[in-house]
């Protein structure tokens, strides 16, 4: 019997040992990997200075063209991550604070991503290669049922996480295999819209307070940010329209620009705009919002 048990002391020991030895490897690979996620980007950088940040999901991601503003004279990125909610927006928010960016001006998109206070999963496991390292991402999970096991047992997080930041993931991350994540200063455009137009439903989306949201607004006061919370175009067959005046009654400091774009051509689904759609409304938020700068 003793000696069963020092067995399984020891298995347990090289289980350990190998658990610790391929997080060290795997975080080792992610803290040096800036190519994959604009997550990665954002953690390997610091100093960055924009006059304009974009931040939000993929009506973000697909919907604004930072080379329109840098055209203009504006150094701006897309930080728009495609799943992503508020809470995920006001984290990245949080991280550019702890890599010392100076942001001038936050266009943050506000409108169904409100109805909600929940957290994008898939978007949550690209941020747990840093947990170690990171206070700001630590202190941002800290409440969640989970937080001890990610932290504490080694390699729970890539196990846990395996479909995001598992093997393959950390692989092409090992081989500095690139993605498209960054091209395009963050923008990822889409193809025009084939056939009749499905409409999207909102009939089950209302908008309430949201805490994410709130730390976002309280982060851009302390450091100094202008914050310019809007709504992003929809197509007019969209059903419960109506949804976008409900979201001033919440918050009555976000533009509407719902209504931007409205000819179909312009739509890739009836929620995400495609190219010319995209650049007809960044052109449009520019001229509401900015000035061409003399001396770019």
């Amino acid at each position: 019997m003793k000696q069963f048990i020092v067995f399984l002391l020891k298995i347990a020991a090289v289980l350990i040992i190998t658990m610790g030895l391929l997080d060290l490897l795997y975080t080792t690979v992610y803290l040096q990997s800036a190519q994959r996620s604009k997550i990665d980007y954002l953690y390997t950088s610091k100093n960055k200075k924009y006059d304009v940040v974009f931040l939000g999901s993929s009506r973000v991601n697909n919907h604004f063209v930072p080379k329109i503003f840098n055209e203009q004279g504006y150094k701006t990125f897309n930080f728009g991550i495609t799943r992503s909610r508020l809470e995920e927006s006001a984290l990245m928010l949080k991280m550019m604070v702890e890599r010392n960016y100076q942001i001038k001006n936050l266009i943050l998109q506000v409108d169904l991503n409100i109805n909600t206070n929940d957290h994008s999963e898939a978007i949550r496991s690209l941020f747990m290669p840093y947990l170690h390292q990171s206070q700001t991402i630590r202190d941002h999970y800290k409440s969640i049922p989970e937080f001890n096991e990610l932290l504490y047992i080694p390699f729970y997080r890539y196990m846990h996480y395996d479909a995001r930041v598992g093997f393959r993931e950390m692989y092409f991350s090992l081989v500095h295999k690139r993605s498209n994540a960054l091209d395009n200063d963050g923008f990822y455009p889409l193809e025009s819209h084939q056939g009749k137009m499905i409409p999207a439903d909102l009939s089950k989306y209302y908008p309430k307070r949201n805490q994410a949201y709130e730390e976002i607004k309280d982060l851009c006061k302390k450091n100094h940010i202008n914050l310019i919370a809007m709504t992003t175009p929809m197509c007019m067959s969209t059903i419960n329209r109506d949804y976008f005046n409900h979201i001033n009654e919440v918050y009555p400091e976000i533009h509407n620009f719902e209504n931007a774009v409205t000819a179909d051509e312009y739509f890739s689904t009836c929620g995400h705009m495609n190219k010319a759609g995209a650049e007809a409304f960044t052109k449009i938020v520019f001229n509401a919002f900015f000035k061409t700068k003399i001396n770019p």
